[in-house]
């Protein structure tokens, strides 16, 4: 059974909620093909989603970025940490090479660690990079803590080199090392529950405008839900779980569909859920994050979307930003958003040429 290895970033839930739709559109068309997953991400949401049976090796793959929480984010031990993991990176891959080979893996799919890509390099398997951005020019941002890390771009731009290509996903950064690059529409999840029906089943109210807080696996210190200046107008979803959730028998994206506003901070994840499912968007500062002006110059062509500081987050000043969202023009643009399906052709048409 040919195998197709996924090499998932640990960093947040916005790399693994895209590949796991890609990966289950994958096998929806092949389900003969084997899913290898490496990844640090939790195993219980990869048994929730990932509709096709898998193997999983948990080990981590990269570094990300280290965050104190989703808004606040520690530089100079992101460069740290990344230095260590690519410093024995030749070594690294030398191991899962042997694994790909082992379990007979034909093609890798990198989002975005370069280890995968150098990886299958030694294992003379093709590989490509599915994303929105490349840690390279993640790490570049930090500049100031570069000197003590002089080889970590190179090192990661090297493993990039070695990619047969890369599939970039829409509002994007970096890619400088590929010679092949091929644009692919947005990857998101699209609710397959009615937005009524959703909030009947998690007992929201009907009749009331609805505001989501979504800051992910890292939360938010300080946020005081209780001091919102906004709840004569507005209720929040204060459960976001997602075992209460599945429970229901939802998904997060039949939450974010059944909402008015989503408050968060940008990432690729949320931004694309918000846009499948024409759900506006309230987004606060996320700290020294090389893909937050992207996301902020790009999104407003395909959401209605409003900025609330940092201090007003906190602070309960909610109001404003919330009626600025959901009173916005409709955006300008209707983009694909069929991301998955798209790839997962592209995937099955290449293991099986």
């Amino acid at each position: 059974m040919a195998g197709v290895a996924f090499y998932i970033s640990g960093h947040g839930f916005g790399h693994a909620s895209r590949q796991i739709a890609i990966i289950n559109a994958l096998a929806a068309r092949r389900p003969d093909i084997a899913v290898i997953l490496r990844t640090p991400v939790a195993r219980w949401l990869l048994d929730r989603t990932v509709t096709a049976p898998f193997v999983l090796d948990d080990r981590p793959c990269d570094t990300g970025v280290v965050q104190i929480d989703s808004l606040r984010l520690d530089a100079a031990a992101t460069i740290t940490r990344a230095r260590e993991f690519h410093e024995t990176l030749d070594e690294r891959a030398e191991v899962e090479a042997r694994l790909l080979r082992h379990q007979d893996v034909r093609f890798v799919v990198s989002d975005a660690p370069p280890l995968g890509c150098a990886a299958a390099a030694l294992a003379g398997i093709p590989s490509v990079v599915v994303t929105n951005f490349t840690w390279d020019w993640i790490y570049a941002e930090y500049a100031e803590y570069l000197d003590s890390a002089p080889d970590l771009i190179p090192a990661i731009q090297a493993a990039y080199r070695t990619a047969d290509a890369a599939w970039r996903l829409p509002m994007h950064g970096g890619f400088e090392s590929f010679a092949t690059m091929v644009d692919v529409p947005f990857v998101a999840r699209h609710a397959s529950h009615r937005r009524d029906d959703t909030r009947s089943r998690l007992g929201l109210p009907l009749d009331r405008k609805l505001a989501l807080p979504s800051f992910g696996g890292y939360g938010v210190q300080g946020l005081d839900l209780d001091a919102l200046d906004s709840r004569s107008e507005w209720d929040v979803v204060r459960n976001t779980r997602e075992s209460w959730l599945y429970d229901a028998g939802l998904r997060y994206e039949d939450l974010v569909a059944a909402v008015d506003v989503v408050v968060t901070k940008p990432g690729y994840g949320i931004v694309s859920e918000c846009i499948a499912n024409d759900t506006a968007l309230v987004y606060s500062s996320r700290g020294r994050f090389a893909e937050y002006p992207v996301l902020v110059r790009e999104m407003p062509k395909y959401l209605r979307c409003a900025y609330i500081d940092n201090a007003s987050l906190l602070g309960g000043r909610w109001s404003a930003a919330l009626e600025a969202a959901v009173s916005a023009p409709p955006p300008p643009e209707r983009p694909l958003t069929n991301g998955a399906d798209v790839i997962a052709d592209m995937i099955a048409s290449l293991v099986f040429r």
